[in-house]
């Protein structure tokens, strides 16, 4: 924040290097008229792909904003009698009136725009919006998105879909700053309302989103299910927020036990996301490898080399190295170690479910080890530490047994476990039931793909020509009319 201000402060200089320095700033607001130009344009065709274009062009130019640079483009913009007009230009920090005179003598190629349209409106909104959140105004921008939600709602037209969906998600984005998204949930829900009835699409996908990510940033997971579950089916517009979705499902997913479904949608959006958003691709691996160890998984190391991920996944590396070995002591050493990591992460109630598996990892290995083996000696290699770690201990193994981990008995007489010898595989019909079922895959897929196959109608025959026909319908005809003279002679 003390950088910008010492930047802003010393722009100003004295009248004969005015222009250079000026320069840059001339060049932003002539950007900045003729990304108008294309809001025009999009809005006079409607064409949503030139607002979006629009939309990109400003995420460019937007480490280059200056205060004099919102102010000149709101008065070039919007008319100055206008609600909106003096709404945003008191929310613009003012600066020095040197540098807007310098603007505007300047020589620049005049771009009109059509004053009244809702679509310039609204995008002077929105980037009075992230300029003030860039700036970390963040009461500001509070005030400005509340004003430009309500202008909003009075809008129903599909070339402010797209400037609204952005409104919507900074919207949220600066009351989460600020830990305050539980204010807005029931604003949020309305809008959801509202698109669902303008049939908005866009906006359901990204309201959608944000109500979920309010939610789960409450622990509301419950609440989120339920939201996700009855909301409206429609079709992925914007593959950012369709990833965005399927993280949220995940994570939901995972919280409810149902791992599969959860890895599959971690890993999908983990695949699905732009190669430069590494911090959703992180947070995606992070979850995706607590849920592959719940599975009883244990991830490639590919999985923690990848670039730019190597340093931040380095916590739950360690995690699952020490789910591997099955070392119940390394285990609390790493979760312990890197509890900070977890807590901001919020994996750290799901670390506490592998501790199970840990156990069950050592557990198998002792099995394999040794063919009997008291319990208390068990309770001595997995390090438990509970009050009656003999009694934990053999209710530990009867569980494994009972849920097929290891094949063993249990001899509660002399209170040992007894493992199962592990003979030739090859000698039992375990091989064959592989084989078979691979077979069985193979032809099940063979068999799909000939049902899906689809041949024109009739392709097999010789498609039959005006003439030809005509010539077969007379010869049914001569022959009807022969069968009848036929029947007659009968009687």
């Amino acid at each position: 924040m003390t950088e910008d201000v010492q930047m802003n402060d010393s722009e100003p200089q004295p009248a004969a290097s005015a222009p250079a320095v000026g320069a840059p700033a001339l060049s932003t607001l002539h950007h900045l008229k003729e990304i108008a130009s294309v809001i025009e344009a999009g809005s006079l065709s409607k064409e949503v792909r030139r607002i979006s274009r629009a939309f990109r062009l400003t995420v460019a130019l937007r480490r280059r904003l200056a205060a004099r640079d919102v102010s000149a483009f709101l008065a070039f913009a919007l008319p100055a009698s206008s609600e909106a007009y003096g709404r945003l230009t008191a929310l613009v920090p003012k600066e020095d009136d040197t540098e807007m005179d310098v603007d505007a003598a300047a020589p620049a190629t005049q771009i009109s725009i059509k004053h009244g349209l809702p679509e310039i409106e609204i995008y002077c909104y929105l980037l009075v919006l992230i300029f003030l959140i860039d700036h970390k105004k963040y009461d500001e921008a509070k005030a400005c998105a509340s004003v430009s939600i309500a202008r909003l709602k009075n809008l129903n037209r599909r070339t402010v879909d797209f400037l609204a969906s952005r409104l919507y998600f900074y919207y949220s984005y600066v009351y989460e700053l600020t830990n305050s998204l539980a204010e807005i949930r029931g604003n949020l829900l309305a809008l959801h309302r509202m698109a669902t009835l303008h049939r908005d699409e866009l906006g359901q996908e990204t309201l959608l989103n944000l109500l979920l990510r309010n939610y789960l940033h409450y622990n509301l997971y419950d609440q989120a299910e339920k939201l996700r579950s009855k909301a409206p089916r429609f079709e992925a517009h914007s593959n950012q927020q369709f990833c965005r979705y399927l993280f949220y499902l995940g994570k939901i997913r995972t919280i409810q036990l149902e791992y599969t479904d959860a890895k599959e949608s971690l890993l999908q959006a983990a695949r699905k996301a732009p190669i430069t958003a590494c911090g959703f691709r992180i947070q995606c691996n992070k979850w995706a490898i607590i849920v592959r160890l719940l599975l009883g998984e244990i991830p490639e190391r590919t999985v923690f080399m990848q670039k730019g991920m190597k340093k931040a996944l380095i916590p739950y590396f360690e995690l699952t190295n020490a789910v591997r070995v099955g070392d119940l002591e390394l285990f609390r050493a790493v979760a312990d170690k890197f509890a900070s990591t977890f807590s901001a992460d919020r994996t750290r109630n799901l670390i506490v479910r592998l501790r199970h598996n840990v156990i069950r990892t050592g557990l198998r290995n002792i099995s394999i080890s040794y063919s009997r083996i008291s319990l208390a000696d068990i309770a001595k290699k997995l390090r438990l530490d509970s009050e009656n770690p003999i009694a934990d201990a053999e209710s530990i193994v009867a569980k494994a047994i009972r849920d097929g981990a290891i094949d063993a008995t249990i001899d509660h007489a002399n209170g040992w476990m007894v493992s199962k010898e592990t003979g030739d595989v090859y000698s039992t019909n375990e091989p064959q039931i592989a084989f078979n079922s691979r077979i069985a895959f193979c032809l099940n897929m063979h068999n799909e793909a000939v049902k899906a196959m689809r041949f024109p109608p009739n392709s097999h025959k010789e498609k039959e020509s005006a003439e030809k026909r005509r010539e077969r319908l007379q010869q049914e005809e001569e022959l009807a009319k022969h069968m009848a003279e036929d029947d007659d002679d009968d009687f």
